[in-house]
């Protein structure tokens, strides 16, 4: 297993956009992409959530990333090719700040353009949840966060505390 340390919020890392790879890293394109899935599954084994993963959160400035939302998923050199129109707001959570939670607001559908990892060119048309998924690990290799889509500073909260007062406002309900 090669489990990897996750880069958390500050490191400059996470803040750089990334270098697509070339066919000449192919051969260590398969390490990379293991060392991703490692690091999600060990990540969702020890806190209960976790569905992708990119490149910059473990170090490496490659536009790779990992994505488990059902089905194991590696994309290589992925590009959003088209947006839908309508947009849903979410709370937005991440490895590399995994205590807050972040509103904000992501298309419904996208379409997106990547490799695989043979090199072959690839489309894939995701919505709901496959959408927002994406959207928020194609921003990693872009050197974007999600804390730089929050609607508004009031809608950066710790995890414990909005789930406290989702808890207080069920109560009132029963």
């Amino acid at each position: 297993m090669a489990t990897k340390e996750i880069l958390q919020l500050g490191n400059p890392v996470l803040r750089s956009t990334c270098s697509p790879v070339k066919a000449v890293e192919r051969n260590i394109l398969e390490a990379l992409v293991e060392d991703l899935r490692d690091t999600l599954y060990d990540f969702r084994t020890r806190n209960g959530f976790g569905r992708g993963i990119s490149a910059p959160q473990i170090g490496e400035s490659k536009r790779v990333i990992f994505v488990d939302a059902g089905e194991p998923l590696p994309l290589i050199n992925p590009v959003i090719i088209k947006r839908s129109r309508k947009q849903v707001m979410l709370w937005d959570d991440c490895f590399s700040f995994p205590d807050l939670l972040v509103k904000v607001k992501r298309n419904l559908a996208i379409e997106v353009r990547y490799q695989d990892l043979s090199g072959r060119k690839r489309h894939l048309a995701a919505e709901g949840a496959l959408s927002e998924l994406l959207q928020h690990e194609i921003d990693h290799i872009n050197g974007i966060l999600a804390i730089d889509r929050a609607i508004d500073t009031k809608h950066i909260v710790y995890r414990r505390e909005l789930e406290k007062r989702e808890k207080a406002r069920e109560e009132v309900l029963l």
